[in-house]
């Protein structure tokens, strides 16, 4: 992650933009309880997926969505980064032709876009978003509990750093060395403006999880926030730590879904 990317706003129209975050839950409700009270969302009736949706705004910006689960379905609880796109079915099949997969659509989200949910090589999930023309840009850094960052956690990042800009035309550049065996930062950039993050970690990947898209969300105190999802009922995974780019923590929701709280220095 880069401190220009954390603090800027992209316009969710450029092909390859992280341009929406969605969860889907087991229990909406308490989900809906736990983000509220941990970062003030409100929430509003989204398009109709195969279980109920909502979408979640925060001072004004929608931020995320989050969904139900749909009884007897067995799917992993996980943030979900969408990914824009101009047209939807034709990043569908380059998603397949680069040895992706496409799980999901492409198909109408109501009259808000046109969607798919997709993996890459590894099996990290992603979305495919066309959103229509008027959709609105996303929310800023400035905006507690808006997404700022999408981070992919997998094996080797020479793999998935290959894949995502065949499909979305990134500019991809490393931003360290690793020692060969696959670890190592790769950032992902549309028109230069980085965009979004792969970092690989080699063998201290589990095997038992997979590689996926993990999401940061502004926080105007981490530590305060870490201890407010613990009183929540979540869990800090990695303790509130200082970064080049802010003070980070990692935790998890009731549910197990990881994320990520950032709080900039000068915030």
């Amino acid at each position: 992650m880069t401190e220009s990317v954390a603090r800027r706003t992209h316009s969710r129209q450029l092909p390859g933009t992280p341009c929406w975050a969605s969860l889907l839950v087991r229990e909406l409700g308490r989900t809906q309880e736990f983000y509220h009270e941990l970062f003030g969302w409100e929430f509003r009736s989204g398009p109709r997926q195969p279980g109920p949706y909502v979408r979640a705004s925060a001072d004004g910006h929608e931020v995320a969505g989050l969904g139900e689960i749909v009884p007897g379905r067995s799917l992993n609880v996980a943030w979900l980064p969408y990914m824009a796109s101009d047209d939807a079915d034709a990043t569908a099949s380059m998603i397949r032709e680069r040895g992706g997969t496409v799980a999901v659509g492409p198909l109408d989200a109501d009259d808000a876009g046109r969607m798919a949910i997709a993996a890459d090589t590894a099996g990290a999930g992603f979305g495919v978003w066309q959103p229509q023309p008027d959709s609105l840009p996303p929310a800023t850094s400035e905006v507690p509990g808006a997404p700022v960052w999408y981070e992919l956690i997998t094996r080797d990042s020479s793999v998935a750093g290959t894949f995502y800009p065949a499909v979305f035309g990134y500019e991809a550049g490393s931003e360290a060395e690793g020692d060969g065996k696959g670890d190592g930062y790769v950032t992902l950039r549309v028109s230069g403006t980085p965009v979004a993050g792969i970092r690989g970690v080699g063998d201290l990947l589990p095997r038992g999880r997979g590689p996926y898209w993990k999401t940061y969300f502004a926080v105007a105190d981490t530590d305060e926030t870490a201890t407010r999802i613990v009183e929540l009922g979540g869990t800090v995974v990695d303790l509130p730590a200082d970064t080049p780019h802010g003070r980070v923590a990692t935790a998890a929701d009731p549910e197990g879904a990881q994320f990520s709280v950032i709080a900039h220095g000068d915030a």
